[in-house]
């Protein structure tokens, strides 16, 4: 992520933030968080506050067994979640839910046998169309990993089934659909959940506890990136590849090759399915069409304009800018896709900084006649986006630029923090080879540097045993929150209460419990992402709209 950190000085920033947090959480400026050897104390269950089911675990199906459908499973606590079946059109889908996957990515996909052993086949009964799926009385919730333009019908047509939803983000292919999936929850009374996993990390939930607790300063530059390289020649054809269809030239997890199995399956029947897919190419490589996906926007950067906005508190944002386009795939060189489905995107938004609204003495942003009261407008957080396909030299992450100090959150495993330097209290090297130290009044933290005391301690950042996850650290095993979206998904669900519903009280807060990011957080994260796309398309800086975000408004930010 920093293009000039040498592997000292990564490890120089991880220890800095396990000292930090220390420091802060026995100071009392950290929620509990506490470090010890670089592993979270506490589990994501105690943080984010659910329990045991105590042996009732909620009777789930997956919809999609591709791709992510597989993490999902892999992913899934059979104490929270018990499969009971999954459904997919593809052959190869079905043998590679219960199988797994081979090799190295066999870690994230296991398969279903893995875990409930080899009779997983029997177990869990296999639907090839979802709407049959959906009359077995015996399943109370979903999973849906399907195509991103088929979300809200399958989720609609879920919920007024009487089942509950976990969806995979993005929500859905436009906002209007994603104001149809939040109505539609409240009209049945059912809890829906949307997976933007980082939600439920413990990483990021304990790095936005240190932004908040002032310990960089006033930030004013988030600079997130997610590049990969896919310019490198394909393997080679194999036997099993389909003929008459397009296969792959280059490497691009986006452009599979396409199977004589699901082919041959699958031969003049796609209309029969949702999706209404018009090509074995569209269904399998739906994330390469504009009518069936949603860019890089929506399938990299709602991940990490989430995590900026979870780092700014959920602020909407002001503006947003951005240039995007074809400007590698192509007939030519291979692997070609829509014309508004860019290979390489570059977006700049507009947040309001801590200043930029009137806040009361509880810190709540003032609002008048419906509207923010705005104080400084020039009080602003420039968050900058680039997602590309030609060049793979920074790893993915986020880089929180602050008055005193900088934080870089590295490909969802680790956590590395820099102080500036105090003129003040002069300390001799770089900044970025200076360990910190936290001090502060009762009511702020503070941060200042002190010189390294050498390098790392042997093991630091190794996990411990049990469920906790770490952070901050170098080893170990960093849950990335899939797990444990869907145990909150299950806890909210046991907890559900359909007399109360989706009632307010008269602060406009949600009378039970919902899961963290329920429908009306996604449609937020869904807005920021996709407004990114039109401003591209467009060629314009476009203003985001306080009633985007409203679900019972009309008004969405792409209507064309």
């Amino acid at each position: 992520m920093a293009l000039d950190l040498t592997t000292e000085q990564k490890e120089i920033g991880q220890r800095n933030f396990r000292e930090a947090s220390d420091g802060l959480s026995r100071r009392g400026f950290l929620r509990g968080l506490a470090i010890a050897g670089g592993v979270a104390a506490v589990s994501p269950a105690v943080y984010f506050g659910w329990q045991s089911l105590n042996g009732r675990p909620v009777k789930v199906a997956l919809i999609g067994t591709g791709d992510e459908g597989g993490v999902l499973a892999g992913a899934h606590n059979p104490a929270y979640t018990e499969m009971v079946a999954v459904c997919d059109i593809r052959p190869s889908n079905r043998r590679r839910i219960y199988e797994g996957d081979t090799g190295g990515a066999r870690a994230v996909r296991p398969g279903l046998k893995a875990i409930y052993g080899n009779d997983a086949e029997r177990r869990i009964r296999f639907y090839t169309d979802y709407r049959e799926l959906l009359r077995n009385p015996d399943i109370e919730a979903v999973i849906i990993a399907l195509p991103l333009h088929i979300h809200a019908q399958v989720a609609i047509d879920a919920m007024r089934a009487g089942k509950h939803v976990l969806c995979e983000k993005l929500m859905a292919w436009n906002i209007r659909q994603c104001k149809d999936m939040i109505r539609t929850a409240r009209e049945t009374n059912r809890v829906l959940s949307i997976g933007h996993q980082r939600h439920y990390s413990l990483l990021y939930a304990h790095a936005a506890e240190m932004i908040n607790a002032g310990v960089l300063g006033d930030i004013k530059h988030i600079r997130a990136l997610w590049h990969r390289n896919n310019t490198w020649p394909s393997a080679g054809r194999a036997a099993n590849w389909a003929d008459g269809v397009t296969q792959p030239q280059l490497r691009d997890g986006w452009f599979p090759p396409i199977t004589k199995e699901d082919a041959d399956a699958l031969a003049g029947t796609l209309s029969n399915y949702v999706g209404d897919y018009r090509s074995i190419e569209e269904l399998v490589r739906w994330r390469i069409y504009q009518r069936t996906g949603g860019g890089l926007m929506a399938e990299l950067g709602s991940h990490q304009l989430d995590a900026c906005s979870i780092f700014l508190g959920k602020v909407q944002p002001l503006a947003v800018t951005g240039v995007g386009g074809k400007m590698f795939y192509n007939p030519r060189r291979g692997n070609d896709r829509d014309e508004e489905c860019y290979d390489h995107v570059f977006a700049t938004y507009e947040f309001p900084g801590k200043g930029y609204y009137e806040r009361d003495n509880n810190g709540a942003i003032v609002v008048r006649n419906g509207q923010p009261v705005v104080a400084d407008r020039h009080d602003l957080v420039v968050v900058t986006y680039s997602s590309i396909n030609t060049n793979s030299f920074e790893q993915y992450g986020e880089c929180v630029m602050g008055t005193r100090g900088t934080m870089i959150v590295e490909a969802e495993s680790s956590v590395m923090l820099y102080p500036e330097k105090n003129p003040a209290n002069p300390v001799a090297g770089n900044v970025r080879n200076l360990a910190v130290t936290v001090g502060g009044s009762a009511n702020a933290p503070t941060m200042d540097a002190a010189s390294t005391w050498g390098p790392p301690t042997a093991g630091a950042g190794a996990a411990a045993a049990g469920p906790a996850s770490t952070v901050g650290g170098s080893g170990g095993t960093v849950s990335r929150g899939y797990r444990e979206e869907m145990e909150d998904f299950a806890y909210c669900i046991r907890l559900w209460d359909e007399r109360i519903g989706y009632q307010k009280d008269s602060a406009g807060r949600y009378l039970q419990r919902l899961p963290r990011c329920h429908g009306e957080v996604a449609m937020a994260d869904a807005i920021v992402a996709l407004t990114a796309n039109h401003a591209m398309k467009h060629h314009q800086r476009i203003e985001f709209l306080r009633s985007w975000f409203d679900a019972d408004a009309a008004e969405v930010p792409d209507r064309d």
